[in-house]
């Protein structure tokens, strides 16, 4: 892709946080080349909050943005399908503190998406690619960005349940195999955490729609898993939503072992604020020919 794009008409959707449980709104606008992705608190004077690693705030259960002590919070899901999609700049205006859970999963962003359609514009894309092998380690958990030509990633997870136990799974991303095959995984957890997640305040607004529930034997949700490996998936989707904080398009190989919002958080912040482990560029494309579609 040689060139930026944004989305070419306002589209909007309405839900619950998952873990404040507040009514939220958030309407995706078009917006002019090298804008990046800007939330728009639109409730707080229309405070703006760029989509940034620089402004990560909590990373535990959720990847949180703050500046100037305002919040977003669990923006991964967003992130992830904006940047898979191919939406290098747009505005979200966002009536309260947290992203629609909708139905814990990027699916019914990508149809939000395909409703507002896509344009090009006349800025070419300016691409992220690492030069060295970079690591982030904490415990048994890793996470290594390795240099590529593509974006691809590779995700190993462990969780001691019948049903998820060891999974992995690796994957070039295209925007085509990501709307069919990470989009619809949803968030996941298990019900013996539950009280203890509610004692911490989250997952107010956790249910069965917007959930798979895991008990020590069996999936509570009806109609069960949509993928035998649907935690690995839903992995990947916050993995890439988290990765979007960079900022740019990323050329590189991930490989995230175990790896959750602290280490892909981590990972970022190591990158961007060392120069010298990453080069900037733009792809060599013919003249521009699509003016008309330019925002």
């Amino acid at each position: 892709m040689y060139f930026e794009q944004t989305v070419a008409r306002p589209v909007s959707i309405s839900g619950v946080g998952l873990h404040h449980g507040v009514p939220v709104t958030i309407k995706i606008r078009p917006a002019p080349a090298g804008t990046g992705v800007v939330f728009i608190r639109t409730d707080l004077q229309n405070f703006s909050l760029p989509a940034s690693w620089q402004h990560v705030a909590r990373v535990s259960y959720a990847t949180s943005l703050m500046r100037q002590g305002v919040l977003i919070s669990t923006t991964e899901h967003l992130l992830s399908v904006l940047y898979s999609s191919g939406i290098d700049n747009c505005w979200i205006d966002i009536d309260n503190l947290e992203v629609p859970i909708l139905d814990g999963s990027g699916a019914p962003f990508v149809e939000l998406l395909r409703d507002a359609g896509v344009v090009q514009q006349k800025r070419r894309r300016r691409y992220l690619r690492v030069r060295k092998p970079v690591t982030h380690v904490h415990g048994d958990k890793r996470i290594t960005l390795l240099p590529a030509d593509t974006f691809s990633l590779h995700c190993d997870i462990f969780f001691p349940h019948p049903l998820v136990g060891h999974q992995t799974m690796e994957m070039e991303l295209t925007p085509e195999n990501y709307a069919a095959e990470i989009a619809p995984a949803r968030t996941f957890g298990f019900e013996h955490e539950l009280d203890a997640m509610r004692d911490m305040g989250l997952i107010r607004g956790a249910s069965l729609e917007n959930a798979v529930c895991f008990t020590p034997d069996k999936v509570l949700n009806q109609g069960g898993l949509r993928f035998p490996d649907e935690p690995c998936r839903h992995k990947i989707l916050d993995l890439i939503g988290d990765l979007a904080l960079i900022g740019r398009p990323l050329l590189g190989r991930v490989i995230a072992e175990r790896a959750g919002h602290a280490m892909h958080a981590a990972l970022v912040s190591r990158i961007m604020q060392d120069p010298s482990l990453y080069e900037v560029f733009t792809l060599e494309a013919p003249a521009f020919a699509g003016a008309a579609m330019a925002v």
